[in-house]
C-alpha cells in the first residue's frame, strides 16, 4: 500500500526551526516528484516547494531563502527544513507525491481549488506547525 506520512509539526516560537519529514511507504522517493503545500487557517492553499526527481528544487517566494527541501534516500524520507519562521508560515503541512501512476490523488479539501487531482497521486494526512510572535 501507497503511503506518505508527516511527521515533524509542532509550536515554535518566531525566529524559531522546524524540520517536517515525510516518510514514504509502498514507492521510493527517488522515482518520484514530491511537493510540499500548507493551509493557513482561512487561506487558500499555498504551494511550499517541489523537488523533482532529478533532485532539482524550487520554492514558493514566501518561503524562498528560508526553507529548504532534502532526501534521505535510505529512510525513504523527503524533509522540508523550515529556518527563521515567522507567524505567518503557521499552517497544517502536506508532503504529496507523482509516482507517475497518473491516477487521481486524494487532495486535502482545502487545497483541491489550486491543485489538479491528477498532479500528484499520494498525497499525507498533514501536519500543524503553529509559529507565535
Amino acid at each position: 500500500e501507497v503511503q506518505l506520512a508527516e511527521s515533524g509539526g509542532g509550536s515554535v516560537q518566531a525566529g524559531g526551526s522546524l524540520r517536517l519529514s515525510c516518510t514514504a511507504s509502498g514507492f521510493t522517493f527517488d522515482a518520484a516528484d514530491m511537493g510540499w503545500y500548507r493551509q493557513a487557517l482561512g487561506n487558500k492553499c499555498e504551494l511550499v516547494g517541489t523537488r523533482h526527481e532529478d533532485g532539482n528544487t524550487a520554492y514558493g517566494d514566501s518561503v524562498k531563502g528560508r526553507f529548504t527541501i532534502s532526501q534521505d534516500n535510505n529512510k525513504n524520507t523527503v524533509y522540508l527544513q523550515m529556518d527563521n519562521l515567522e507567524p505567518a508560515d503557521t499552517a497544517v503541512y502536506y508532503c504529496a507525491a507523482d509516482r507517475g501512476t497518473s491516477t487521481p490523488g486524494e487532495v486535502p479539501p482545502s487545497c483541491a481549488p489550486v491543485v489538479g487531482e491528477y498532479e500528484y497521486d499520494s498525497w499525507g494526512q498533514g501536519t500543524q506547525v503553529t509559529v507565535s510572535s
